[in-house]
C-alpha cells in the first residue's frame, strides 16, 4: 500500500526532477510571484546556486520599483554571494531596466541574468500586465514563478491566475522546511501542470535545492529524506580529509579537536531539525520537540575550556582537570564527565566501524540479524 502511494505520489509531482534552460548567452531568467513570498531573497539564492554548482557568472537586475527596499535588499543580498546588481536609481521603468541589464551582462560577460520583478499583496491587473510586457521585451528563456509553500489554497490560485498570462516554465516552492510537507507541491503541479524546479529549504542562501518528486514522496509519507541528507554530507566532508580522519580512528589517535571540526561540518549543513528530519522515522517523532541550533554550544564551550593536550589525549584529563574545565566553559563537573563518557563511547564504536570485519561481526550479532 505504501509503495503505491508513494509511486502515485511522485507522478503527481512529476515523475523526475527537471532543469532550467540556460542554453542562451545570456540565459535570461524572469522571476515571478506575490510581494512576501520570498522571490527578491529566491533570487539571490539562485544566483548563488548558479554560480557555485553550475559555475555560472550571473548578474541580478533589480526591476522591482515600487517596493522601497527591494533594490537595498537585492543589493545587500549581491554582496554576500559576489555577484553584481544592475540597478537604475531613480528610473520606474521595468521594461527599460531589464533591456539594459541584458545589455550590461553582454557587456561585462555575465552568462546568466535574473530579473527580479515587482510583487504585490494579491492579484492585479496592472501587475499582471506589467510583467507580461518584461516577458515580452526580454524574451526570458526560463520564467519561474515563486511561491511560498506555506500558504495552501492560496498558492494553487495564485499559481493558476500567474500561469494563465504568463504561461511560465516552473515552479519554485520557498519556505519548504519545518513541517511543511508539500501539499502546496501536490496541488500546483496538477493544476498548472508545471514542473516545481527548485524548494528553499531555510534562511541561509544556500538553502536552495533541485526538486526530486520522490524525495519529495518520502517527506510526505513520512519515510525521510536520506539522499538528501547525504548529498548535504558530500558538499561539507572533504574526501582527503576524511580518509586522514579514517586512519585516525584506526589508531586511536581521534581526538577533541577531530571532533570539533566535524561539529562544524554538521552546523553548515543547516539546521538541525531539518537535518535530523531527513533520516527515516526521525522526522515524525521530533515534530514537535523544539531542537535549537545552539545544541552543540555547550559542547564546544567545554571542548575550548581544555588545553591542547587534552585535546589530543582525553585520557589525562582527571578530577582536577575537569573541576578546571566545568569553571572554564560554565557547566558542571556532571556536564563535563557526561561529554567524556559518550566522546569515550563514539570513539569505540568508531573503531569498531573502521574495521571491516569486527564491523560485519558486530552486525550478525545483532538481534534479528542472527540466521
Amino acid at each position: 500500500m505504501i509503495k503505491i502511494a508513494h509511486d502515485e505520489l511522485t507522478q503527481l509531482m512529476g515523475g523526475q526532477k527537471e532543469d532550467i534552460n540556460l542554453d542562451s548567452n545570456p540565459a535570461i531568467i524572469l522571476m515571478s510571484g506575490l510581494q512576501g513570498s520570498g522571490k527578491t531573497t529566491l533570487s539571490g539564492k539562485l544566483a548563488f546556486y548558479l554560480k557555485s554548482k553550475k559555475q555560472k557568472l550571473p548578474l541580478l537586475v533589480a526591476c522591482d520599483v515600487y517596493r522601497p527596499a527591494a533594490i537595498d535588499q537585492l543589493k545587500v543580498l549581491g554582496e554576500q554571494i559576489e555577484v553584481p546588481v544592475y540597478s537604475e536609481e531613480g528610473n520606474k521603468n521595468p521594461i527599460e531596466i531589464a533591456l539594459r541589464g541584458i545589455q550590461h551582462a553582454k557587456e561585462t560577460n555575465r552568462n546568466v541574468v535574473i530579473i527580479d520583478t515587482a510583487g504585490r499583496l494579491a492579484i492585479d491587473e496592472q501587475m499582471m500586465d506589467e510583467i507580461a510586457a518584461i516577458k515580452k521585451a526580454v524574451s526570458p528563456n526560463e520564467i519561474l514563478f515563486v511561491v511560498d509553500a506555506m500558504t495552501g489554497q492560496d498558492a494553487v490560485n495564485t499559481a493558476k491566475a500567474f500561469n494563465d498570462r504568463l504561461n511560465f516554465d516552473g515552479v519554485v516552492l520557498t519556505k519548504l522546511d519545518g513541517d511543511t510537507r508539500g501539499g502546496a507541491a501536490l496541488s500546483i503541479k496538477s493544476v498548472v501542470n508545471k514542473p516545481i524546479k527548485f524548494v528553499g529549504t531555510g534562511e541561509k542562501l544556500d538553502a536552495l535545492d533541485v526538486f526530486y518528486p520522490e524525495r519529495m514522496s518520502d517527506r510526505i509519507l513520512g519515510m525521510g529524506d536520506i539522499v538528501s541528507l547525504v548529498e548535504k554530507a558530500q558538499e561539507q566532508f572533504d574526501e582527503v580529509e576524511a580518509a586522514k580522519l579514517q586512519k585516525k580512528i584506526a589508531k586511536n589517535q581521534f581526538g577533541f579537536d577531530d571532533f570539533l571540526n566535524q561539529i562544524q561540518q554538521i552546523k553548515k549543513m543547516g539546521n538541525m531539525k531539518d537535518l535530523l528530519g531527513m533520516i527515516p522515522g526521525v522526522g515524525k517523532a521530533i515534530r514537535d520537540v523544539d531542537i535549537s541550533n545552539d545544541s552543540f554550544k555547550q559542547i564546544e564551550a567545554i571542548i575550548h575550556s581544555m588545553t591542547k593536550k587534552e585535546r589530543e589525549n582525553p585520557a589525562l584529563i582527571n578530577g582536577s582537570r575537569r573541576t578546571r574545565i566545568a569553571k572554564g566553559s560554565g557547566t558542571s563537573v556532571q556536564e563535563v564527565n557526561k561529554l567524556l563518557k559518550q566522546f569515550e563511547e563514539m570513539r569505540k564504536m568508531m573503531r569498531v566501524f573502521s574495521n571491516k570485519d569486527q564491523a560485519a561481526k558486530m552486525m550478525r550479532n545483532m538481534p534479528g540479524m542472527r540466521r
